[in-house]
């Protein structure tokens, strides 16, 4: 089986998708073919292993995020479009598309068979790795018509467009679920969790002499209290949370904390210059840390790990703090909760006083601390990349062999539930009107050059 996945979610310091992506060939390379697209600067072909492919195309930076790049439908409406010559060449048995913004709209040409130089039909799922109703609200705010826009387009012009969803927690499944309802095919929504590398992140890794290098890079003494932040410095991640603690925490505790960041962002010279200011000697901006041994070093030997985003899809960097040894301070809410709880973690509404409260009662070496430690290495070892990664292949296999026998599908988290007779003939009207419309301004090109 050969299976093609497109992704906007992709750049040099990007976060959980791209780790997810690079598990998943990892594995595949063992047993499966899989061929990756994502943007870049320019056009290239990246071999991965035995079985592995990225295609990396030159797309514009995106609106809202320039530090990421996009890959726009003239990508693959026409026939030139590069998209769709490897679509041509690759011919896959599943197309995976993991974006909601642009890429979303191949999913029913796909399925349609409205792109003339292609003559088979894949079958076509759609990833969930965020939710929409979290980004808009972080980038565009609580405008008054934001919750009906958001699941109006979930609805129509995300949830239909694809065979069946995959999606990275129940917290991100539920808003597939909440526009699941009135669809005229029957659709599954699978919930695949992200995973973890266990051959780096461990407690073995901890030593006083790397403690005390780390709190060298403040001028601390050996009690501060060391917190680490892994992730991207973006506005979805709820920063202001994880630099309002630091400076309650300044305030009112009596220990001496210090925090370290690891990672990249829009919001990391906001942040910089806030903290150089009120914070100079208490916060250090690492940047991306893209040596694993150094950043498993991080994780092992800090004393917290603080993780401010109560909307996380997921969440791997907390998961990898959990396999450090490390104790996760994370709000009770969000993705998460998908492996995080009160027996292996110090979870917390996410509020400044309520977090350092957790990190109080976190911060002591005690018999509660190490249960809670001891539970949390356990819960992380059920999260390994390999048996992961092999989850994916084997469902996407099992999809791909339902679709085409018609036989059992494996049981999904849900079904999408038909429509009435009224809204039926309603939705298949404007379906076939938009279908015949691409036709007739789906001028027939030659099929244009791909990548070499």
């Amino acid at each position: 089986m050969k299976s093609l996945h497109l992704t906007n979610a992709w750049h040099e310091t990007s976060g959980g998708v791209a780790t997810f992506y690079r598990g998943l060939l990892d594995e595949a390379n063992r047993r499966h073919l899989i061929r990756l697209v994502v943007p870049g600067a320019k056009d290239w072909v990246e071999e991965y292993g035995e079985f592995g492919r990225i295609y990396h195309l030159q797309a514009p930076a995106s609106l809202l995020n320039r530090q990421y790049r996009s890959i726009y439908p003239s990508q693959y409406i026409s026939k030139r479009g590069k998209l769709q010559a490897i679509l041509h060449a690759e011919r896959p048995d599943l197309v995976e598309i993991c974006d909601k913004y642009t890429l979303n709209y191949l999913g029913p040409l796909l399925r349609h068979g409205l792109l003339s130089s292609l003559d088979f039909r894949p079958l076509v799922v759609g990833l969930s790795c965020e939710r929409m109703d979290d980004n808009f609200r972080t980038y565009i705010g609580n405008a008054p018509f934001a919750e009906f826009f958001c699941s109006a387009y979930m609805r129509w012009l995300y949830f239909p467009f694809f065979d069946h969803h995959i999606a990275n927690s129940q917290y991100t499944a539920a808003e597939l679920h909440s526009v699941s309802k009135g669809h005229l095919i029957a659709r599954g929504t699978w919930v695949r969790h992200m995973g973890v590398d266990l051959r780096h992140f461990s407690p073995q890794r901890r030593s006083s002499e790397m403690r005390r290098q780390l709190l060298n890079k403040f001028g601390a003494p050996d009690e501060s209290a060391l917190l680490l932040y892994v992730g991207r410095l973006v506005p979805e991640k709820n920063l202001s949370l994880l630099f309002g603690l630091l400076a309650h925490l300044k305030e009112n505790s009596r220990r001496d904390f210090r925090l370290l960041v690891a990672g990249e962002g829009i919001e990391r010279q906001r942040w910089e210059q806030e903290m150089g200011q009120h914070l100079p000697a208490h916060v250090r901006f690492l940047g991306h840390v893209t040596d694993k041994n150094a950043l498993a070093d991080l994780y092992a030997n800090s004393d917290l790990f603080v993780h401010p985003n109560p909307h996380e899809p997921f969440g791997i960097a907390p998961l990898e703090a959990m396999a450090s040894g490390l104790p996760l301070i994370a709000p009770n809410s969000g993705g998460v909760t998908s492996y995080a709880n009160d027996g292996n973690a110090w979870l917390a509404e996410p509020t400044i006083e309520q977090f350092a409260a957790a990190v109080e009662q976190a911060f002591p070496d005690n018999y509660e601390k190490a249960l809670r430690v001891t539970a949390a290495l356990q819960t992380a070892q059920q999260y390994d990349w390999k048996t992961v990664a092999s989850s994916f292949l084997d469902l996407y296999v099992e999809l791909h062999r339902a679709a085409v026998t018609g036989s059992t599908f494996p049981a999904p988290a849900f079904w999408s539930t038909p429509a009435g007779d009224a809204r039926s003939r309603c939705v298949r009207t404007i379906a076939g009107f938009a279908e015949r419309t691409f036709r007739l301004l789906h001028s027939p090109v030659e099929a244009g050059s791909g990548l070499k």
